[in-house]
């Protein structure tokens, strides 16, 4: 009965230490490991096109969002909010809608967000795959520094004091 009993507790022991490894292996959420923002374009809600390194050499908040998703539209005031206090230190947000042009043109004349959203719809999703959003996510997000790097990754809702916590240390 003993011996069972250790038994047990030595299997519960390995399952739970297994489960928080897998999960902090598996979670794009925290700091990145380094690499480089690949080069991509989508069109803007008008259906002009814009490439990435429009935005290179500032500080760059990448949030794949969804009209659809409740996350997502509560972040975006905040968005707003730090975008107008920090543009001038070199911070650039970034939206890319990870939904149909129809929608997003309607969620905007709704909204006056001052930052670049694009929309992205299925390609989108392609390109928040390759810049580690493994658990399909939205709301996403990805920070990148002014030398183009991927620095941190977050997925869920991202408040605007994480946010302060990872830009502060890199505005100009």
């Amino acid at each position: 009965m003993k011996t069972a009993g250790l038994i047990l507790i030595a299997v519960a022991v390995l399952a739970l230490g297994g489960g928080i490894i897998a999960r902090g292996l598996l979670s794009p959420t925290g700091p990145a490991s380094i690499v480089s923002l690949p080069d991509f374009t989508l069109p803007d809600a008008s259906g002009q096109p814009h490439t990435i390194s429009e935005w290179q050499g500032k500080l760059r908040v990448i949030n794949f969002w969804a009209t659809w998703c409740g996350p997502c539209l509560k972040e975006i005031p905040e968005f707003i909010e730090l975008q107008n206090h920090y543009t001038d230190k070199g911070l650039q947000f970034i939206g890319i809608a990870v939904d149909t042009p129809e929608a997003v043109a309607t969620y905007l004349s709704s909204i006056n967000i001052n930052y670049p959203i694009l929309v992205g719809d299925m390609p989108a999703i392609s390109i928040a795959h390759q810049l580690g959003d493994n658990m399909d996510a939205v709301p996403f997000t990805v920070i990148v520094n002014q030398q183009g790097q991927i620095i941190h990754q977050h997925a869920g809702e991202f408040s605007k004091e994480q946010i302060l916590e990872v830009i502060k240390p890199l505005l100009k």
